[in-house]
């Protein structure tokens, strides 16, 4: 599908952003569904996100944004309206551009992600869970992951003080279930799910010490690039189940189309069935 003086386009806020696979994923969908809209590379740092987001109100041809890292919590700041799980965690990764410029943010990362293993017939009900990382996607995914019904879910991150106020914040929602920090320690999970930017684009990095982790348990990635981080390449060895980060994008983009091509039928959605995170 050709670009055209009717196409909307959506911008990719990241920083930096070559490591982004979103586009030509988005992008291709959009062709296969006939929907003339199409998802740009922005390269935008922190001290110019404010700038660039209220920009973007003016341009009538945006249908919206999608946000990655850095900038899942501080674009939150920018949104007039916040809908979903978005409106408890303060985390956004996909941002409605109304026709008068109001700015609506959603979160899609946790469900994504879910959708993800479970596309790979990878259940998370019952099963003790740790995540790296307590950032954006961190608090997506341990969201998703807790709504899901883990029997033990840790959080690890390396600032200690901010997955405890993950943690508080997930207790509040979901009482009564088994949600801790911790350490970057694998033994004794069934799935650690690596929430953070460790290994992304070259990084060698492994966010976790590989000899914790236990033979037969899913190490499952959030980064997509390289495909085969080196965590993975070191679960691998461990005998470890691998699961690749294009698992949650892939599970993501029928969520973002919906919502950035169609948002009433969205909102009629809910309103008819209620919010599942």
């Amino acid at each position: 599908m050709g670009i055209d003086g009717h196409t909307r386009f959506v911008a990719h806020l990241a920083h930096p952003a070559g490591h982004l696979r979103t586009p030509p994923l988005f992008n291709a969908r959009c062709a296969e569904r006939k929907i003339n809209m199409v998802l740009i590379p922005w390269d935008v740092a922190p001290d110019s996100l404010v700038r660039v987001v209220d920009g973007l109100r003016a341009v009538r041809n945006c249908a919206g944004m999608i946000v990655t890292i850095p900038h899942k919590a501080n674009v939150v700041a920018c949104c007039d309206r916040l809908e979903g799980v978005a409106t408890e965690l303060r985390v956004v990764n996909v941002i409605l551009r109304e026709t008068d410029g109001t700015l609506v943010g959603r979160l899609h990362d946790g469900e994504g992600f879910v959708g993800g293993l479970r596309s790979q017939g990878i259940e998370t009900a019952g099963k003790r869970v740790l995540v790296l990382g307590a950032g954006g996607a961190g608090t997506a995914i341990a969201d998703a992951l807790a709504a899901s019904g883990t029997e033990r879910l840790v959080i690890a991150n390396r600032k200690r003080q901010r997955a405890e106020e993950l943690v508080a914040r997930l207790r509040v929602l979901y009482p009564g279930q088994s949600i801790e920090t911790g350490d970057a320690d694998g033994r004794g999970f069934d799935l650690i799910a690596n929430a953070t930017s460790v290994g992304l684009d070259g990084d060698p990095g492994i966010p976790i010490p590989p000899e914790t982790i236990d033979a037969g348990c899913v190490v499952a990635e959030a980064v997509m690039k390289p495909a085969i981080t080196p965590l993975l390449r070191a679960a691998q060895a461990r005998g470890a189940r691998i699961h690749l980060g294009e698992h949650m994008i892939f599970a993501q983009i029928d969520h973002f189309l919906q919502f950035l091509a169609d948002p009433v039928s969205v909102t009629k959605a809910e309103a008819t069935v209620g919010h599942s995170p």
